[in-house]
């Protein structure tokens, strides 16, 4: 009887590692599911039967390589799922990407951002796209916390600016929910139904910052064993999860077994559990929202920009 259904299609990043590597398990298992994901390098270890790409997220050239590429395979075959996934915990100024972007600006946002326009026409009707933000868009240490869209400092950072170390993280987590909220109110996804989910996995443990510095590492670790247990006593959303539980969280929310309720597309692990906050007021800006948009589009050469409508229902 599956074989009468169409295949589901599932395209995702960061599927090789931590939480990405365990929800990619979890996708895979399903019946009548065809997955592609892209990948840095090669002789990725991968479940039976997914198709690996080849995916430099820190060269804008590669992303359209790879949507190229998927494009062909696919050839009339929609996609239903795109996770979009992949993620490092900062960089210094310093590391940038191949077209001189901060690097963690250039991976984290306008690598999926990209990815995610370029794509958008090979979705499916009441599809899904689900792109992993974090609660580190908003951190409760109002210091590493944007407070503006500093945008020119993220993409051409300087020591000790906004750009840099975890602050180049949180601006672009900040930037992945801004993403998600913009797509959501275009008025072809609306059209299609097509649901949009930002996904918060929580602090996970185990999970480690692509190229990041070993005291970038060490930053890391000193955070989630010392200060984030204390906070998560106040905030429990900073409670600390294992990368099977929030990869396991993942796959429900791209397979469609976690929603958000109508008006909303956040979704964030507290304790492990999904609930559906608002996101900071920052995120919600929509003039915020559309400066970001424009400013993308212009980083990453595209022109020609669909309006994005006013407000979610």
């Amino acid at each position: 009887m599956d074989q009468a259904r169409p295949q589901r299609v599932v395209v995702m990043t960061g599927a090789t590692s931590g939480l990405g590597a365990q929800a990619l398990q979890q996708i895979v298992a399903q019946s009548n599911t065809r997955v592609f994901i892209g990948a840095r390098g090669s002789g990725r270890t991968v479940p039976k039967g997914v198709e690996v790409l080849p995916l430099e997220l820190a060269s804008l050239a590669s992303v359209r390589e790879f949507a190229d590429a998927l494009t062909r395979r696919l050839g009339d075959t929609r996609i239903n799922i795109l996770v979009l996934n992949a993620g490092i915990h900062g960089s210094d100024a310093k590391q940038l990407s191949a077209e001189g972007y901060g690097l963690a600006f250039a991976v984290n946002h306008l690598a999926h951002y990209l990815l995610a326009r370029l794509l958008l026409p090979n979705i499916a009707d009441r599809g899904r796209l689900v792109i992993t933000s974090s609660n580190m868009h908003n951190p409760p240490l109002k210091r590493i916390a944007p407070k503006s869209l500093e945008l020119q400092e993220w993409a051409h950072p300087t020591p000790n600016g906004s750009g840099v170390g975890i602050r180049s993280y949180t601006a672009s987590k900040l930037c992945n929910m801004m993403t998600a909220l913009s797509f959501a109110r275009l008025d072809d996804v609306k059209a299609r139904q097509i649901n949009v989910i930002a996904f918060n996995p929580g602090l996970t443990g185990g999970v480690g910052g692509r190229d990041a510095s070993a005291l970038q590492r060490a930053f890391v670790r000193l955070l989630t064993s010392t200060l984030f247990p204390v906070i998560g006593v106040f905030r429990p959303e900073f409670v600390m999860s294992t990368p099977e539980h929030s990869g396991a969280m993942l796959a429900n929310v791209a397979l469609g077994a976690v929603s958000p309720p109508p008006g909303r597309i956040y979704v964030s692990l507290i304790k492990g559990e999904p609930t559906f906050p608002d996101p900071s007021e920052l995120a919600r800006s929509e003039e915020a929202q559309d400066m970001l948009w424009r400013e993308s589009a212009t980083m990453v050469g595209i022109n020609k920009q669909p309006s994005v409508m006013p407000t979610l229902g």
